[in-house]
């Protein structure tokens, strides 16, 4: 961590670039924010994002935060099997919310098939190795399309992209000359647009781009802290014990109720930490050299974040591989006794200027559904209808993508108690007030 600190915080002038990525260049036209140059568009749509998503802006949002968490709570309850698509949907609608002021109700939402398939296109255009190194080699932009099938997939990328980002910021212009506004990140985009010198592509860029950074990520950090309920049953009943004697089955859980919950904050630090959702990140890139312990970095370098090597350092944490937040009971830091840790928490949002702008609103987000999932629900090993034995969960089995995702699996999902059941029915329906802000224009797909 320290040298995380030393190079990319302390020296971010230098350290806070990208590498060139020609099919991301070729898609996007230098209008993603993950993968932008360092450059002063750049740094007006982070301040943009950084305004917006602060800690004080950030409980703006948490109504629908809370709202969306409780229909995840009533999908689970009615359809637990399908919990792993529940995270999925909420996780995605959620920021379609915050973003663009329109919900996806259901996983058949038209806007998340959409996203989905673009995200599929564009996840090939950025894995390494399918695009070639053209910046390097630039006579292979010149072969035809049967011999470059790049060449398709970043068309397609582009394609998809541009329906999707430019139509959600058409239908948000037209929803707000109908006069209907919920104060979502576009319409104040919108509102700023001529002081902030941004144009309509590259709003609906960043909108869009946001949607990729804040959706997936937060859906596998669900489904992680999920999967470790059933496998650590120890640490779900801690929790649980602690969410009774402070909570009670009288009410859900709220971001009020955080504080005097320190064993569901080391869950959630030890969510982080067990499965970091960005296991190397997006790579920095040094704007200029810079000599750091002897060592002379050339401009142009890449560098990576190694933040599950970090996380799960034996030198560092005891039992790096086991879920145990009791670990952050003995320790503020996580670490076991004697171990060197000049940081506090490692770099799970990224690091310097290129650190997740969104920090605080999807720290929210994951305290809101950890507290009401573990107040709700007991999770256990879904049984084996053949032999009558728990199925086991593989914790190292990954879904492909550029997160750290379980691969999907099974459990069983169970009210806590008839009341706790009652509460999800009837705070689902008091969500109605909220949710309905954001389903302007809605049709039966949707």
């Amino acid at each position: 961590m320290s040298l995380v600190k030393d190079l990319l915080e302390k020296r971010s002038q230098a350290t806070s670039d990208r590498p060139f990525l020609y099919g991301a260049e070729l898609v996007t036209e230098g209008m993603h924010l993950g993968f932008a140059k360092y450059n002063d568009v750049w740094r007006v749509q982070r301040r943009l994002v950084h305004d917006s998503f602060s800690q004080t802006a950030s409980l703006n949002y948490v109504q629908i935060q809370k709202a969306e968490s409780v229909q995840l709570l009533y999908d689970c309850l009615t359809q637990p099997k399908e919990f792993y698509n529940h995270i999925s949907r909420q996780a995605f609608s959620l920021i379609l919310s915050i973003l663009f002021g329109k919900r996806a109700p259901q996983n058949e939402a038209r806007e998340m098939v959409d996203y989905y398939a673009m995200e599929k296109v564009w996840q090939k255009v950025v894995t390494p190795g399918v695009v070639p190194p053209v910046e390097h080699l630039p006579f292979l932009k010149y072969l035809p399309k049967f011999l470059a099938p790049w060449k398709i997939y970043c068309e397609t990328a582009k394609r998809l992209q541009h329906e999707l980002f430019y139509g959600l910021l058409r239908e948000t212009k037209n929803r707000m000359a109908q006069g209907y506004e919920n104060g979502c990140f576009i319409e104040k985009a919108i509102a700023r647009q001529a002081e902030i010198g941004l144009s309509d592509e590259q709003i609906a860029y960043l909108g869009g781009v946001l949607i990729e950074g804040g959706g997936g990520t937060t859906a596998s950090w669900l489904k992680a802290l999920v999967q470790a309920m059933v496998v650590y049953p120890d640490a779900q009943k801690k929790a649980q014990e602690e969410l009774d004697k402070v909570i009670g089955d009288q009410r859900i859980p709220t971001l009020d109720d955080l504080p005097s919950l320190p064993y569901i904050q080391a869950i959630i630090k030890e969510v982080h930490r067990w499965r970091p959702v960005g296991p190397l990140g997006i790579p920095h890139a040094t704007s200029e050299e810079v000599n750091y312990a002897g060592y002379h970095i050339p401009a142009g370098a890449t560098i990576f974040i190694n933040t599950w090597g970090i996380s799960h350092d034996p030198d560092i944490y005891e039992r790096p591989d086991d879920f145990w937040p009791d670990r952050w009971m003995l320790n503020e830091s996580g670490a076991k006794p004697g171990a060197s840790h000049p940081g506090l928490i490692p770099a799970w949002f990224g690091a310097g200027r290129r650190g997740c702008p969104g920090v605080h609103l999807a720290s929210n987000a994951l305290v809101i559904n950890t507290m009401n999932l573990l107040w709700a629900f007991k999770f256990t090993p879904e049984i084996d209808v053949q032999t009558g034995k728990p199925i086991a969960i593989d914790t190292f089995a990954f879904a492909g993508g550029p997160e750290l995702c379980p691969k999907e699996f099974v459990c069983s999902i169970q009210p806590r108690g008839t009341r706790h059941k009652e509460i999800i029915e009837n705070e689902f329906l008091s969500a109605r007030a909220v949710l309905d802000q954001y389903e302007y224009a809605l049709n039966g797909k949707d």
